[in-house]
């Protein structure tokens, strides 16, 4: 959660409080010799003709209440900042889908795939225009399908045409992912550097052939490249096998649960962030929450209004609690 203050723009003004302070003492001393004229006066004679209900507490409110106003407005003179995320237009996110045979389970409908596709299409054509987008499918191998671009169009008709195929790649995906990374266009707002990068992977089993999965994330880390993971199903996922050339028997059922652990651990391991999407829907808030990370950098917004607010609102009310303990405005 983003700071309520970070700084402020201008710090030197802050030596405005020790104007405030200086009345706030003012006050508290002049109170004391209040006090003592008023026990002075306790003693005499004349205070029974004199005395009347003590406001008590009700006293300190509108002078608490200005010290606090003048306060904030102190802090506000200064320009106060706080943190908040601002989309990054110049970033690269390379998305990684499963196109193994075990995606064609329909335990979410109308298939994995197909439920996977769509959320992907929506996903892309949500980013920020600017960010380039590239696509990566694996099954027993990892290729490039589209390598980083702004056009939309060009990557989600890519998804479009995504095949099946046998096993399993998490490995190789990772790998070819950093390579097509490497593809983006570089940032010329940024000497020629490469923009921001983040790796989007969805996947619902775990690494079957290919280059180890540790081999992949070590490479991500010394790239500085965050993988987030998405396990794509449910336990009870199955798939109608029927490939003549195995001994199984004909239309039956082979279980594909979706498997969570590697998935997590590469997520953690590179800083990346690790979700379980069960349904269609489920898996196009994840993706909105991916969106709302990727591609965004903390800047200093200036908040200068909330504090003029806050110190109006306060001596509204000092204003108002004067007025019904004294009939009178401070």
């Amino acid at each position: 959660m983003n700071e309520l203050l970070s700084g402020v723009q201008s710090p030197r003004r802050l030596a405005v409080l020790a104007a405030v302070v200086v009345v706030a003492v003012a006050y508290l001393i002049l109170q004391r010799r209040r006090s003592t004229y008023a026990l002075r006066l306790a003693t005499s004679d004349l205070y029974p003709s004199l005395a009347t209900a003590d406001p008590g507490w009700r006293r300190q409110i509108p002078a608490i209440g200005f010290l606090l106003g003048l306060a904030l407005l102190a802090v506000a003179f200064a320009q106060p900042t706080r943190l908040v995320d601002e989309p990054v237009e110049r970033a690269t996110v390379v998305v990684a889908i499963d196109v193994s045979l075990s995606m064609e389970a329909t335990d979410v409908s109308p298939s994995r795939i197909e439920a996977a596709k769509a959320a992907a299409q929506e996903f892309i054509n949500e980013l920020p225009p600017k960010l380039n987008v590239g696509l990566v499918a694996f099954s027993g191998q990892a290729s490039v399908q589209v390598p980083p671009t702004q056009d939309r169009q060009l990557v989600t008709r890519a998804i479009d045409t995504l095949e099946l195929s046998e096993s399993t790649a998490i490995g190789e995906a990772i790998l070819v992912s950093l390579d097509a990374l490497r593809l983006a266009p570089a940032d010329p707002d940024e000497d020629g550097n490469p923009p921001p990068a983040r790796i989007v992977l969805l996947s619902d089993g775990e690494t079957t052939v290919g280059r180890p999965d540790a081999l992949a994330v070590q490479a991500a880390i010394e790239q500085g490249v965050a993988v987030s993971t998405i396990a794509f199903g449910t336990p009870d996922g199955a798939i109608v096998f029927d490939d003549p050339t195995t001994e199984l028997v004909e239309n039956e059922l082979i279980p594909v649960p979706v498997r969570l652990d590697n998935l997590r651990a590469i997520a953690d391991d590179t800083g990346g962030a690790f979700f379980a999407a069960a349904s269609g829907d489920e898996l196009q808030a994840v993706y909105d929450d991916i969106g709302s990370a990727v591609g965004t950098q903390q800047v200093d917004a200036e908040i200068t209004d909330w504090f003029v607010g806050a110190a109006l609102v306060v001596m509204l009310l000092v204003a108002a609690a004067s007025l019904a303990f004294f009939q009178r405005l401070p």
